[in-house]
């Protein structure tokens, strides 16, 4: 018999065979909108997939944080808020199934349809949806918080707003967007924009940071929060939206309480003690060799491991190109190469963990081993004067034979340091053509003590080839502040990705973010071919073309040199508190947004 965990597989045959229907556009209003093909939910099913319809409601789940915030408007770029709020506090007109690659159903809104070339969107919505003081959510609501978004808040916002041609209202209860580009994802990145009241903030700064919460409509409210301490959100009994079939079997806390700690390794103490419920461990030895303490072996505490089929993502250290110390590939190429993965990933992991081959590996979206074939070669052919060695040809990260001395690829990284015009002087030390010192510093977050440990077997090897590092620490606050002006060499870097990445690619990876505070763009990259890549993902009319455009940008990206990957997990490692409960049928996501505390329960009471 197949485990529960697998059981999305049997439905992606039928989804993989929709997702090869081009050109699929809603011909009516609809109950829900895929990237491609049709939503897998009917118009009138029950509940997602994944959850617990009859899941009891109750209970309280405290999770453990490292750091803290110092403002409660979780959608500008100012100040750091809790991210948990933006999470179960705030709803966009549709909500998520994480079942799917992409696809959305009525939330706020209870229909979508869209043009032929989905080159507009007309949302209808709910005549009962309201916010927590009890107002109607109205079309002026939604005009003006997608304007201010676009215009005031974060920069991950102002891509879409960018596209939009106009806005109207259509009637008491629909607008339409209408689009100046194309952009197949356009109607899906608006129907997940979170929806805001407008009279809140009439005569008054929407960007500036503060305490103040803006007025939501989502199942959960600020119960308490005192920064640096703690966050607690309680379950609201008046919430329109619990007899939604979306909303079935989710949100079953009443209380979802955030603690606040100094770091890591503080949270898993606080785990130990009893002071939280949950926590995610993302070392393999440490799973197996330090949870052997007594609320393990007598089963009042579980170990969880949650499979999924998402991409492995983006993890390891990475190198800001607007630093010219690192504008050159060959100085970036050199890092890779004196990076000892495999001796690391033995003294931290017990060599258990897989690397990260590529932005997009572990999934159907990944490259493939070798020269760049058919549709993928097609694509990048255009830029063959400006990739970089292996985009066409081929490429596969240096390895070692997991020795400490690495001295193949330390060989390797001094011709590249020298091709760059790097020497080594008679004190040992690396030099340039003027004989400025090769030195740079490593940017680090407070109580990050895996990373710490990285960095510090890094910082060793580097040694050998002359090259001097200052490894700095600083809390969150300083950490964000410094990270969104790019003001750092080297960092460590995580970026998830999905099953079906979009628009979001250019605020990853798009040359706006080389001098655009805020984005996603750490390495400061510049490149043409990138921004094609992910223009062909999103005018994609098939599967076939999404996927060859993907794999295309994950050549650019991996070839480009500029983030040096560690491991990745493929399950996650839960310990939590065996009161805790979550469903047998894990979605493919995995434990991913929409997962905790979303659909877990709570048997304690």
């Amino acid at each position: 018999m197949m485990p529960d965990f697998f059981k999305p597989l049997r439905a992606w045959a039928v989804l993989i065979a929709l997702l090869l229907v081009p050109g699929f556009a809603a011909a009516s209003p609809q109950h829900g909108i895929a990237m491609y093909g049709a939503p897998a939910l009917p118009q009138d099913f029950v509940a997602l997939p994944y959850v617990n319809p009859d899941a009891p409601k109750g209970g309280r789940i405290v999770l453990g944080e490292a750091g803290g915030y110092d403002s409660l408007n979780p959608f500008i770029l100012k100040g750091s808020a809790p991210w948990g709020l933006r999470l179960h506090a705030y709803e966009s007109l549709m909500g998520r199934s994480w079942d799917e690659p992409f696809t959305l159903y009525g939330l706020l809104a209870e229909s979508v349809e869209t043009g032929p070339d989905r080159d507009w969107v007309e949302f209808t919505l709910r005549e009962e949806a309201r916010f927590w003081d009890g107002s109607p959510v109205t079309v002026q609501d939604v005009l003006w918080s997608f304007e201010i978004l676009g215009t005031q808040g974060h920069p991950r916002y102002r891509n879409a707003w960018a596209k939009i041609a106009t806005a109207k209202a259509t009637g008491p209860r629909s607008v339409r967007f209408t689009f100046n580009t194309p952009d197949r994802e356009l109607p899906l990145i608006l129907g997940l924009r979170p929806v805001l009241k407008k009279a809140q903030w009439d005569g008054r700064a929407f960007d500036e940071s503060g305490m103040e919460a803006p007025i939501g409509t989502g199942p959960y409210v600020i119960a308490e929060a005192v920064p640096g301490r703690l966050l607690s959100l309680r379950r609201d009994p008046d919430y329109w939206g619990w007899h939604l079939p979306l909303n079935r079997g989710q949100h079953n806390f009443n209380e979802i309480r955030y603690e606040y700690f100094g770091d890591g390794d503080v949270v898993f103490e606080a785990f130990r003690g009893g002071a939280i419920d949950v926590y995610r461990e993302g070392n393999a030895a440490k799973w197996e060799t330090t949870y052997d303490f007594p609320a393990v072996r007598d089963g009042q505490i579980v170990k969880a491991e949650i499979p999924h089929q998402r991409p492995s993502g983006i993890s390891g250290l990475v190198m800001n190109t607007r630093r010219p110390i690192f504008a050159d590939w060959r100085v970036r190429d050199a890092m890779l190469h004196a990076f000892n993965f495999e001796f690391i990933n033995a003294t931290l992991n017990g060599a258990s963990q897989p690397r990260i081959a590529s932005y997009f590996s572990n999934s159907v979206l990944g490259m493939r081993p070798g020269p760049a074939e058919g549709r993928v070669r097609d694509l990048l052919a255009p830029f063959a004067d400006s990739l970089l060695p292996g985009a066409l040809e081929g490429y596969a990260l240096p390895s070692s034979d997991g020795r400490s001395s690495n001295r193949r690829n330390l060989r390797r990284a001094f011709a590249q340091l020298q091709a760059a015009g790097w020497t080594v002087a008679d004190d040992g030390v690396l030099r340039d053509a003027q004989g400025t010192p090769f030195t740079f510093e490593i940017l680090l977050r407070q109580g990050a003590t895996e990373t710490q440990q990285i960095v510090d077997i890094f910082a060793e090897h580097l040694k050998r080839l002359g090259i001097g590092v200052r490894i700095t620490a600083v809390d969150s606050a300083q950490y964000t502040e410094r990270t969104d002006a790019y003001d750092f060499d080297m960092t460590f870097y995580s970026r998830a990705l999905s099953l079906s990445p979009g628009n979001e690619q250019r605020l990853y990876w798009g040359r706006e973010g080389v001098s655009t505070p805020g984005t996603r763009n750490w390495m400061g990259m510049d490149s043409p071919a990138a921004e094609a890549m992910i223009d062909a993902m999103l005018t994609a009319d098939s599967h076939e073309d999404f996927v060859a455009a993907t794999r295309a940008l994950d050549r650019v990206l991996t070839t480009g040199r500029y983030v040096i990957p560690i491991w990745y997990a493929p399950a996650s490692r839960l310990a939590h508190r065996a009161w805790l409960r979550y469903p047998d049928t894990i979605p493919a996501y995995g434990d991913w947004m929409g997962f905790l505390p979303d659909i877990w329960w709570s048997e304690k009471e």
